[in-house]
């Protein structure tokens, strides 16, 4: 076992100047377009090594520049969906002013258009918390010349009147509350009633005798019975009529959108805003400052 070592030197030496001789004739022959041997036998030798290590580099390369760009593809969709999500926000902010605006513009044009009495434009800041009460708050209170049992509108309809004054605000007993009740007449027949609330989205028109004939789809007015909301003006809209005893059971849809109250008109008098005069408003007058309707007159001569 100890001469082991010496018995294979003579083999590897023997290999070695082999291997030599072989390296040193590759190296003298020459082949087809005088090229050696020896090149020939390396570019073999070589060309799957490099061969592979293209491969390898080129692999390991292109996943990392894949990963780079994932994470930089990643960072720009995170960037892009942030900045959809602020355009998004800012689409509804810009849609939320321009119905604001359109909604602005009808109650503008529909004070402008009524100029027989005053009318004042608040914002709705609040609603009551208490399921019962049906009462809304306003910007608007007795700096802004405002009173209890003024009527509060929009272009719509009748809304409520108000209730209660603050230095500031003011609150609004909607027509829909329980307590609430409006002098209301049929716009076809003028047969007069009361409008009263439910509580519920449906109003109720009372006192409607079973005679009457009521059909749905009629409008109903204010009557002006009630000496605070003007004569004429939109209440709602019959959506059925039962007969009963001793008067009708009517069914109202309200005119004004009393979930969706945003803006409404306080009108600062309570005088007709229909485009027609009252009558103490349209009688005239004689030179001596008595109403001439109201004048007496002297019986005829006997004939």
């Amino acid at each position: 076992m100890i001469d082991f070592p010496s018995r294979r030197r003579p083999f590897r030496l023997l290999t070695v100047v082999v291997l030599f001789q072989v390296l040193l004739l590759a190296f003298q022959i020459k082949r087809e377009r005088d090229v050696r041997l020896i090149r020939l036998w390396a570019f073999e030798i070589l060309t799957p090594l490099q061969r592979a290590g293209t491969w390898s580099i080129s692999t390991v390369g292109g996943g990392w520049r894949n990963y780079v760009d994932l994470r930089h593809t990643r960072a720009e969709n995170d960037r892009l969906r942030s900045e959809l999500e602020r355009l998004e926000l800012r689409n509804r902010e810009l849609e939320s002013r321009s119905a604001e605006a359109d909604r602005l513009a009808v109650l503008l044009n529909f004070r402008d258009t009524r100029t027989e009495g005053p009318m004042l434009a608040a914002q709705v800041i609040g609603a009551s918390a208490d399921s019962v009460s049906r009462t809304i708050f306003i910007n608007r209170g007795e700096h802004d010349r405002i009173r209890r049992n003024l009527p509060v509108v929009t272009p719509d309809g009748v809304v409520g009147k108000i209730v209660e004054v603050f230095p500031n605000s003011a609150q609004v007993l909607l027509i829909d509350d329980k307590d609430s009740g409006v002098g209301a007449l049929l716009s076809e027949t003028r047969t007069h009633g009361v409008v009263k609330g439910t509580g519920d989205p449906y109003l109720h028109l009372d006192y409607v005798a079973p005679t009457e004939k009521v059909h749905a789809g009629e409008t109903i007015l204010t009557s002006g019975d009630d000496r605070i909301y003007p004569k004429d003006f939109p209440v709602g809209t019959v959506i059925e009529a039962k007969q009963a005893s001793p008067f009708q059971t009517i069914t109202v849809q309200p005119a004004a959108r009393l979930d969706r109250l945003e803006e409404v008109l306080v009108l600062l008098t309570q005088q007709d805003i229909s485009g027609k005069k009252s009558g103490s408003a349209a009688a005239t007058t004689s030179p001596s400052g008595t109403p001439a309707d109201s004048a007496p007159s002297d019986p005829p001569p006997p004939q």
